[in-house]
């Protein structure tokens, strides 16, 4: 009888207690809640611990079911990716939606719509990194380092970016439009948010063309030094630099000026073929993916005859054009190289744009760049032989030194 009873009291109590799923739970038994294959929106199956889809798209299934308001999935899928991506502590990752993939594309061109500036990102504001020699803008005074404010009057909520000012200028071909820059105070690198004492603001009135960078300028200096200043490595400079090094050997060139000052780099392939013109055989660069160093190399052909070269360097020199430097630098050509200038940038990464099939694009990175000693070029940046500022004056101080050095690197071979 004791028996009996103490089974019905069981039978009772199970019964009392099998709603109680966060009773049962505590004690350690199954329930159906811990024991779901899919989630409560029922968009997706699987574990929500181990997956962000899975989660968002639960919580997704539940707002499409039950919820009394509407989301828009364009702005939320933006939302959410944006959300996403910061989360990695990339400093170059962004979500490009399909506007402003186009926009990348068309950037990545030999030739853009334009108004005769090259435009760079800093901070996720537009700024100018270059202007075309001859190009309206140079006459109306825009200058390296002026920030895009606004667009017509187009503010943008205060951050035009780089794709969204190439694809608005290349929306507007043939009209004139009025651009709001800004600047720090005494001709100083300014700021994107425009801090700091004596940020201004002033607007330009510019026609939108077609421009076609002109990537190389050749000169030879004082009958013996050849100069060459490269504004980007771009599909072709391998060649273009090439050309320029035929030339000014028939000139009577004896040694080299390679001048990357302002240059916002380009293509990894052609920085590699660029040195290739100027040093011996050897690994060029080393590129770090998942901490696996990749080893590139340089098959040299010469072209410069080993005769001796300055590296001309800033701190707006960027990516591909710090690979050129700091390969040129560590293999040194048996002591005739030298870089000259202030240091680098420091943008020693590679990115990948990755299209999506919704339209649009992720820009992440990849890999990083070191010099073939092993140096890491991302956050360092090249740091010159010589060091030398940039001068205040019209004189143009950097460049009278790499001439200076260029000449006694001759004399010492004699």
């Amino acid at each position: 009888m004791v028996g009996l009873l103490f089974v019905c009291m069981a039978f009772a109590a199970g019964f009392l207690l099998r709603g109680n799923e966060a009773f049962l739970d505590r004690l350690g038994f199954d329930t159906p809640a811990n024991n779901q294959d899919s989630n409560p929106g029922m968009t997706v199956s699987g574990d929500t611990h181990e997956s962000v889809s899975a989660r968002v798209a639960e919580v997704q299934g539940i707002l499409e079911k039950d919820s009394v308001n509407e989301y828009d999935l364009d702005t939320t899928t933006e939302a959410v990716i944006d959300s996403l991506l910061a989360s990695t502590g990339d400093p170059f990752v962004s979500y490009l939606d399909q506007n402003q993939y186009q926009a990348y594309l068309m950037a990545a061109a030999d030739s853009y719509t334009g108004v005769g500036v090259l435009f760079s990102e800093r901070d996720g504001h537009a700024c100018a990194i270059d202007v075309f020699s001859g190009s309206e803008a140079e006459a109306k005074g825009v200058r390296p380092d002026d920030f895009v404010v606004a667009i017509d009057g187009n503010r943008n909520s205060g951050a035009w970016t780089q794709a969204e000012v190439v694809r608005t200028l290349g929306n507007l071909e043939n009209e004139t439009v009025v651009i709001t820059w800004r600047r720090g105070s005494s001709g100083d690198e300014g700021t994107a948010e425009g801090e700091g004492e004596g940020s201004e603001e002033f607007a330009t009135e510019l026609k939108v063309s077609d421009y076609h960078e002109p990537n190389v300028e050749v000169r030879l200096i004082d009958k013996e030094v050849g100069y060459i200043k490269l504004s980007q490595v771009s599909s072709n400079s391998d060649d273009l630099v090439k050309e320029a090094l035929e030339n000014l050997k028939k000139q009577g060139a004896t040694c080299y000026i390679l001048d990357l000052r302002d240059n916002p780099g380009g293509y990894i392939t052609q920085a590699i073929d660029i040195g290739s013109l100027f040093v011996s055989s050897g690994t060029f660069v080393k590129i770090s993916v998942n901490g696996n160093s990749l080893d590139r190399e340089v098959s040299s052909n010469l072209a410069s005859d080993g005769a001796p070269l300055v590296v001309l360097v800033n701190g707006h020199t960027a990516a591909a054009a710090e690979v050129i430097a700091g390969g040129l630098q560590d293999l040194g050509n048996e002591g005739k190289v030298r870089v000259v200038g202030e240091t680098t940038m420091g943008k020693g990464s590679v990115q990948t744009v990755s299209a999506l099939s919704f339209g649009g694009g992720i820009r992440y990175t990849t890999a990083y760049y070191q010099t073939p000693n092993g140096y890491d070029i991302n956050g360092n940046g090249i740091v010159p032989d010589i060091q030398v500022a940039e001068g205040s004056s019209s004189e143009d101080a950097q460049l009278s030194v790499a001439v200076d050095a260029a000449k006694t690197m001759v004399s010492a071979a004699e």
